[in-house]
């Protein structure tokens, strides 16, 4: 089972191979792939730092812990009516997805976020609705 944050969600479906720095890329590459693969996998609904903060480069102020994360976190989990402490399958997850969450949402969601004008977590969107489920990296 994995622990993750709400905007975490997020982030899973836009992940490319991208990120903060090379232990943060291998430790999401191996989440991602994770549930890629077996969509089955539980995840536990966190409030705050999760698996994926763990690695989350020490560079001064910590991102993770910012109000605006927390607030970001707090709306993903509304618009998917999903609650902390809630576990629940990856492939369930993905059904939320299509149900409640179109792509233009990004862009009101994580208006703030740094990755957002790649557009890869809207792709991520589309793809889920396709039923295409996460993409593999490369």
């Amino acid at each position: 089972m994995y622990k993750l944050r709400g905007h975490h969600l997020f982030c899973l479906l836009g992940f490319r191979g991208m990120g903060y720095s090379q232990e943060y890329v291998e430790n999401m590459t191996r989440l991602h792939q994770t549930l890629r693969n077996h969509p089955k996998t539980l995840i536990l609904l966190v409030k705050g730092p999760d698996q994926l903060c763990e690695k989350y480069p020490n560079s001064g102020e910590y991102h993770c812990q910012d109000v605006q994360i927390y607030e970001r976190d707090a709306v993903i989990l509304d618009k998917m009516d999903l609650k902390i402490g809630q576990i629940l399958k990856w492939e369930d997850i993905e059904s939320r997805i299509r149900k409640h969450v179109i792509p233009a949402d990004i862009q009101v969601v994580c208006e703030t976020c740094s990755w957002r004008s790649y557009g890869v977590c809207e792709e991520g969107i589309r793809e889920i609705h396709d039923g295409k489920g996460l993409r593999k990296v490369q």
